[in-house]
């Protein structure tokens, strides 16, 4: 927890304490649904709490946007980012229903109410519209753009016009390569926001919708 504490010193009390039992619940359903590696249960705040959190540094999203964590997983980065952004609304979208399970399971104990979650793959949603599309090493840069690009809504409410942003390994060049020509992306080191040796090789990829 101190590791959250160090970036971010402006959460509040309800805040810390949800990222405070994160641990413990987390290693509790881990036992039951593995969600997470089980040699990396130990490094749940540097390894997938933080490293959600670099979406956090790139971007303050406004009251009232609407994120898709596609391919969710455990809750990563959905989770973490529902928590520091309470005013917003999140979606978090997988194709194993007994992730979600967990995913839901620890929304509700912790309160988060701005949490729902999908079962389906991100081809059938079909009427979904949001801000942003967001993931964490999901897919190939590219066919996160092919899959998500239908989904991201044209009204604009942030700083950065909306799209994609997704948090890949650091040798993404080949998937960039990928996307259609002229579509604008930036790639962010994120020892740009984070000093630990984990974060020397992964970066911040956004990609405007």
């Amino acid at each position: 927890m101190e590791i959250i504490r160090k970036y971010f010193p402006e959460l509040t009390t309800q805040q810390f304490q949800q990222f405070e039992v994160l641990q413990e619940l987390y290693r509790e359903w881990n036992d039951q649904i593995n969600v997470i590696s089980r040699k990396d249960i130990e490094n749940l705040y540097l390894h997938h709490v933080l490293h959600s959190l670099a979406i956090a540094r790139y971007i303050r999203f406004k009251p009232g946007s609407r994120l898709l964590d596609l391919g969710t997983g455990g809750g990563f980065p959905g989770i973490p980012l529902a928590i520091m952004f309470p005013e917003c609304q999140f979606l978090l979208v997988d194709s194993i229903g007994k992730k979600l399970k967990v995913v839901n399971e620890i929304a509700a104990a912790i309160g988060l109410n701005n949490v729902t979650t999908s079962h389906s793959r991100v081809e059938d949603l079909k009427q979904t519209k949001v801000d942003f599309v967001l993931t964490r090493a999901a897919a190939s840069i590219d066919k996160i753009f092919q899959w998500s690009r239908k989904l991201i809504s044209g009204t604009h409410i942030n700083a950065f016009p909306n799209g994609i942003i997704a948090l890949k390994g650091g040798n993404i060049k080949a998937e960039l390569k990928l996307l259609p020509k002229g579509e604008y992306y930036e790639v962010i080191q994120l020892t740009k926001y984070f000093d630990e040796p984990y974060f020397e090789e992964k970066v911040l990829v956004y990609l405007q919708g």
